[in-house]
């Protein structure tokens, strides 16, 4: 088994989905690099732009509660057929951030397979996002992969 890693920062927006207890989500992510450095006054961190193509995430997220929700999707990795399937490890967390026009939240998503690259995928990939009042979607992965 080989492992592959990342991680990315992806921006979109969320949208009111079929019924009102559910949303859909699109957004995309370019190459990156991600910087962290730790130093007298702390830690600092950064996403910078690299060459290379972009990754485009799909979503569909269920409320099951206040501060909970359900969420399945796909992510395509370049122009190819490079697609992850996830879903949800138990439930995901939304709720209030410091800032009141955002909502902010965590995730785990396990790998249920994928295209391509990823035919026969397992792993598990996190989340860290924000969910603005507008729909703004600013979600942090981290990846980690493995594929035959």
């Amino acid at each position: 088994m080989k492992q592959v890693i990342y991680a990315m920062q992806f921006k979109g927006k969320a949208a009111p989905g079929a019924s009102s207890n559910m949303m859909k989500a699109a957004t995309s992510a370019s190459s990156n690099t991600l910087t962290t450095v730790v130093g007298a006054d702390g830690v600092q961190g950064k996403f910078e732009p690299t060459a290379g193509g972009k990754a485009q995430f799909e979503s569909e997220v269920t409320l099951t509660g206040a501060t909970s929700f359900l969420e399945k999707g796909t992510i395509r990795f370049g122009d190819s057929n490079n697609r992850l399937h996830f879903s949800t490890v138990e439930h995901g967390y939304l709720g209030d951030s410091a800032d009141p026009k955002r909502k902010s939240g965590a995730v785990m998503w396990r790998v249920d397979g994928g295209e391509g690259q990823f035919a026969g995928a397992s792993g598990y990939i996190t989340s860290n996002f924000t969910l603005s009042d507008a729909g703004e979607v600013t979600d942090n992965h981290f990846g980690v992969i493995f594929v035959k």
